[in-house]
């Protein structure tokens, strides 16, 4: 069973920078990880992706320069840095692990398998 907690979520002002942290339990270095989001009234869309080994990183061009991936597979934990956050950044943000360790498809979320609760990132003008 496959469990991803997150944490680090907020409310912060235009220009101020977060860091997300999704936790999991059950394998995890295998499997490349995913960050997604949902804004109010919207679907939620791809954010970031990372390959199993952290090697490969990939970001949607709205976040591209400004937040950055990674993994520390002997902590089990991925992160998302966040800097330069606009109010257009405010949404549900959710961890996912991938169903498959093959594969190279990171940005449906399709791809996924295992989802976090999602945590709230509010970023004020």
């Amino acid at each position: 069973q496959v469990q991803l907690v997150e944490s680090g979520g907020g409310v912060v002002q235009a220009g101020d920078s977060l860091r997300l942290s999704c936790s999991a339990s059950g394998p995890f270095s295998a499997y490349g990880m995913g960050w997604f989001r949902q804004a109010p009234g919207k679907e939620r869309e791809f954010v970031a992706a990372i390959s199993s080994s952290g090697s490969s990183t990939y970001y949607a061009d709205s976040v591209k320069g400004r937040f950055t991936i990674s993994r520390d597979n002997a902590a089990k934990t991925l992160y998302l840095q966040m800097n330069t956050l606009k109010p257009g950044d405010t949404a549900v943000y959710y961890c996912a692990r991938k169903s498959a360790i093959s594969g190279t498809d990171y940005y449906r979320e399709s791809s996924y398998r295992y989802w976090d609760q999602g945590t709230q990132v509010t970023v004020s003008s």
